[in-house]
């Protein structure tokens, strides 16, 4: 099981489209080892997209989103959320668990898992399969951006030289190499 940090949100090409417009981008969350060189490319829809972002940008909307009522309720219920685990990949999707005290799990899509546990902040894992399964390995120079130890501001948030560095990996990978088909 590896920990896993959110580097971010961004807008993808859809490979099996040919001309590159606002309709063929797709939001996708990234998610790196926080002690290794692989990467989680997950597709997800725009709402959980615009949910994560927020949590990234410690802005959040005057009424809770769900991910805030979620965490609320398990909060007034008595549980602690204790971590949240990617823990396979099936037909290119992704499956998370949340993962409670006194060894309750909860199966969640891993956009609003990862919008809780930036909401709650705990750690994200995904299990070693699936980084064998859909990882992709970052090179050097766009692994020492991801992991923090140049080019962020130090908020948790990544600055606009982290995401262009990564919009440029993304350029040359496909949806293809992240375990999501055509």
């Amino acid at each position: 099981m590896s920990e896993m940090r959110v580097v971010g949100v961004l807008a993808v090409d859809d490979a099996a489209q040919q001309a590159a417009s606002d309709a063929n981008r797709h939001p996708v969350v990234l998610l790196q080892e926080t002690t290794g060189k692989r990467c989680l490319q997950i597709w997800i829809g725009l709402a959980e997209a615009e949910a994560i972002a927020l949590e990234q940008q410690g802005r959040l909307p005057e009424r809770p989103l769900t991910h805030v009522l979620i965490a609320d309720v398990v909060s007034a219920l008595g549980r602690t959320l204790e971590r949240i685990e990617i823990t396979e990949v099936r037909g290119g999707t992704f499956y998370a668990d949340l993962v409670f005290d006194r060894g309750l799990r909860v199966s969640a899509r891993p956009s609003d898992s990862i919008a809780i546990a930036l909401h709650v902040d705990v750690p994200i894992h995904a299990t070693e399969a699936v980084l064998v399964e859909a990882g992709v390995l970052v090179d050097d120079d766009e692994s020492e951006t991801a992991s923090g130890t140049e080019g962020e501001s130090g908020s948790g948030v990544p600055d606009e030289e982290e995401v262009d560095r990564f919009r440029a990996f993304l350029d040359n990978v496909s949806p293809e190499d992240f375990g999501r088909g055509s």
